[in-house]
């Protein structure tokens, strides 16, 4: 079984059994790369934009 990649290096990355406190990161510095770039905002979440709600809606109604 091939050990996991750490997804700011690509390297190889202990799990945290192994005694990597950084997983899934395969060091402190990438998770702390990878933190300053959500911080930045250079890693962006999509989001679907709905429709306002009217007056008196409490709730977008529920898809099928």
């Amino acid at each position: 079984m091939s050990k996991p990649r750490c997804p700011q290096c690509g390297r190889p990355a202990l799990g945290r059994d192994d005694g990597n406190p950084a997983f899934p990161f395969c060091s402190a510095r990438c998770r702390t790369i990878d933190l300053g770039a959500w911080l930045d905002e250079s890693y962006r979440v999509s989001a679907v934009e709905s429709e306002p709600m009217s007056e008196g809606e409490s709730e977008p109604p529920a898809q099928a």
